[in-house]
């Protein structure tokens, strides 16, 4: 069968098909135009479509009178500062270009863009009906015609809407255009645009891109300049002179003859300007001045408490001119940053280079505010993994004051309490590091030296539920499988971030009581308004002062002569925690190290481990070495600006677990380094002596005396330091 016949027949049977089925439809036909006529259903479809539109037009309406139009000057024209607590500028958020106003821009940039982008500008109140029946009979005829959007309505998208290709968002720009067109004189609306778009490169507004591309500033430009300048606003990605010198050129030379068909060149200018090599005009002298996000892991913090917290949008931060006053201690960053630039304090990398990561916080204790943060090693991410305030890790024996010792103190048990330092394999398998025990031990060295079977009997003793409740008052977040004994030892089915422990320990810093955790403390708009305002510190008491004295005092035992030695700065007095977890695969590798310290004036909490722990990526040791070594160095640089503030109470190590005030009857910790100084000196003197009384005696006495008085020397020494390790 050829083609021919076999359409003929399809053609065939179409026919007989219409002629079979015309007279039904002839029948519904009457019937609908009865049915329509009786109840009126032209007039219900068009009721219908005019409710559409009226409330489609409320609805655009409130949009656009809801995006607060009137700020859209400020919000452009000023950059988001960050400041510190003492209110002194500490950086900015987003990278907005310098913003110039219109009679610091050339007339031949205004010319172009406007000539390119929107000739009728000056004529229209926000939309060009012109344009869009363009644009509308461009897209049905699949031509290319441009998008039918004014400047106005450009500016409203870059500045007030997403960049998604929508006929939501397109109806919202228009009604937004128009009011922009309300509000502001077409030079403000012109400026506002030129100054608010992107020019790639990550350069934004004129004045930047003139100095990016050209080394001049945007009112010095030349009339081929400025077309190049128009034109990347197509498409700054493949219209820069930078990486695409001959498609910026294609589309200088389509600017500047445009500009002759709207009079702003004649051709002659427009020919000279199009004959003269784009690639020899280039000149960078472009300055990021205007950028500095000076302290990227606490401003990162910053943007996600001010939308986590209080609901604002990062693109808002970014680019519309707020005032964020913070808790930053700008002495107290700079030297937790100094620390982390110093690689020789970190363990080496892993084998396949992978970096041992950490992240550290120092807190106010009395306020809470948040005064330095840092989140990571390496390369920084915009808004990356914060290790200080994101991670989730067990805290190991960090947590101990708090699940095991406080709730033994409110029990009635005292620092001096004697404890059973014996297994208890019989209620929860566990040993202590040394993998000895002493049978029994008071509770401040037990806690100084952190013993892991002395924990477990507590808990035992109390129940499970005294220590599970008492941590979740200090805000550590649990689960119902924390509330088992392994809670003592840190075993946390969740884990912790280091700012969750800063503010566990708040309250033995703090006489007990814990203040809310924050980094901003007030939000201020472009216009001056106040959008937050947290500078009213509120707390809540978690313990007594009793029991946080209690705690202090042992506490600092653990930097004085417990686990913590290493990690108290030179000439300064801390207290504090170390803690530590083992791998699953081997028991003497580690996969946390923690340590927090704390003064009255300042607590700081520090992680340190890898992001993923495995037989490759492992830690060494315990905290007594890297995580100590880190803490030491960021408190050296951070307490000299703190007020010193001095602890009321007497170290346990110094006064045998006994609760004295600071300063009054006690000892100092391991006081016997004292009396094997004066040791030292006394022998040596003693040496000496020997050494000058046996000169006369003839010079072969004389080595033998010299080594007499050496070796006491030595015994001194020996006793002097042996004393210091508590030994």
């Amino acid at each position: 069968m050829d083609i021919k016949t076999f359409f003929g027949k399809i053609l065939a049977g179409l026919k007989r098909f219409w002629t079979w089925i015309k007279p039904y439809l002839s029948s519904f036909h009457q019937w609908r135009k009865r049915v329509w006529k009786k109840y009126q259903i032209n007039k219900i479809i068009l009721l219908l479509g005019l409710v559409v539109v009226l409330i489609t037009s409320i609805y655009l309406f409130y949009l656009a009178k809801s995006a607060n139009v009137k700020t859209l000057k400020s919000d452009l024209s000023q950059s988001t500062i960050v400041y510190d607590a003492n209110n002194d500028e500490a950086g900015k958020l987003g990278n907005k270009g310098f913003f110039v106003t219109l009679d610091k821009i050339s007339p031949y940039i205004q010319d172009a863009v406007i000539s390119t982008e929107d000739k009728r500008f000056y004529n229209h109140h926000g939309y060009d009906i012109q344009g869009i029946a363009r644009a509308v009979v461009g897209k049905l005829t699949f031509r290319n015609a441009g998008g039918g959007s004014t400047i106005t309505q450009q500016l409203a998208k870059n500045a007030l809407l997403t960049q998604e290709q929508t006929f939501d968002r397109k109806a919202k720009e228009l009604f937004l255009a128009i009011e922009i067109e309300k509000k502001y004189s077409k030079e403000d609306i012109l400026a506002m645009y030129l100054n608010n778009s992107y020019f790639g490169n990550g350069v934004w507004g004129v004045e930047d891109a003139a100095h990016k591309y050209f080394g001049v500033s945007a009112a010095e430009v030349t009339p081929g300049q400025a077309a190049t300048i128009a034109g990347m606003l197509k498409g700054p990605g493949i219209y820069n002179p930078i990486d695409y010198i001959e498609n910026a050129t294609n589309r200088r030379n389509t600017v500047l003859q445009l500009m002759v068909n709207n009079g702003k060149l004649s051709q002659g200018e427009a020919d000279a300007e199009a004959n003269i090599a784009l690639a020899g005009q280039l000149q960078d002298n472009y300055s990021d001045a205007n950028t500095d996000y000076r302290y990227p892991s606490y401003f990162d913090a910053v943007i996600d408490e001010a939308v986590n917290r209080y609901g604002l949008k990062e693109s808002d931060l970014l680019n519309k001119g707020f005032k964020i006053y913070t808790s930053l201690d700008q002495n107290y960053q700079l030297a937790m940053e100094e620390t982390y630039r110093n690689d020789s304090l970190f363990p080496p990398n892993a084998a396949d280079g992978v970096k041992v990561q950490s992240g550290s916080v120092a807190l106010d204790p009395k306020t809470g505010g948040v005064k330095a943060i840092v989140g990571s090693r390496g390369d920084h991410v915009f808004r990356g993994f914060n290790y200080a305030t994101q991670t989730k890790r067990s805290p190991g024996s960090s947590i101990k004051p708090i699940s095991v010792y406080t709730p033994a103190l409110e029990s009635g048990y005292k620092p001096s309490s004697i404890l059973q330092d014996v297994p208890q394999d019989d209620y929860y398998p566990a040993k202590n590091y040394s993998g000895t025990n002493r049978g029994e031990v008071p509770m401040y060295e037990a806690l100084g030296e952190s013993l892991n079977l002395p924990a477990i009997w507590l808990t035992r003793q109390m129940g499970v539920d005294k220590g599970f409740e008492k941590t979740q008052k200090f805000g550590i977040p649990l689960v119902k499988e924390d509330r088992y004994p392994g809670l003592a030892l840190g075993g946390l089915r969740t884990g912790v971030s280091p700012l969750t422990m800063a503010a566990a320990y708040a309250p033995f810093a703090n006489e007990g009581k814990q203040p809310e955790t924050h980094i901003i403390t007030k939000i201020v708009d472009s216009t001056g308004a106040v959008r937050e305002d947290k500078t009213e510190v509120k707390s809540k008491q978690i313990i007594t002062k009793g029991v946080s004295e209690e705690i202090t005092s042992m506490l600092l035992g653990v930097f004085s002569n417990g686990t913590g030695a290493n990690a108290n700065p030179y000439g300064y007095v801390m207290a504090g925690k170390t803690g530590t977890t083992e791998t699953d695969f081997d028991p003497s590798k580690t996969n946390d190290q923690w340590v927090v310290g704390y003064t009255p004036d300042v607590v700081i909490s520090t992680w340190l481990g890898y992001e993923q722990t495995d037989e490759n990526h492992y830690l060494e040791g315990s905290s007594a070495t890297y995580a100590s070594n880190i803490f030491n160095s960021q408190a050296s640089g951070i307490m000299p600006h703190t007020k010193q503030t001095p602890f009321t109470v007497a170290d346990a190590y110094a006064t045998g677990g006994e609760m004295v005030a600071a300063g009054q009857g006690q000892q100092e910790p391991n006081s016997d380094w004292k009396d094997n100084v004066q040791d030292i000196g006394g022998k040596v003197k003693e040496g000496a002596q020997d050494i000058g009384g046996k000169l006369k005696e003839g010079a072969d006495d004389i080595g033998g005396k010299i080594k007499e008085g050496w070796d006491a020397t030595k015994e001194g020494l020996k006793n002097f330091f042996g004393g210091l390790n508590g030994q």
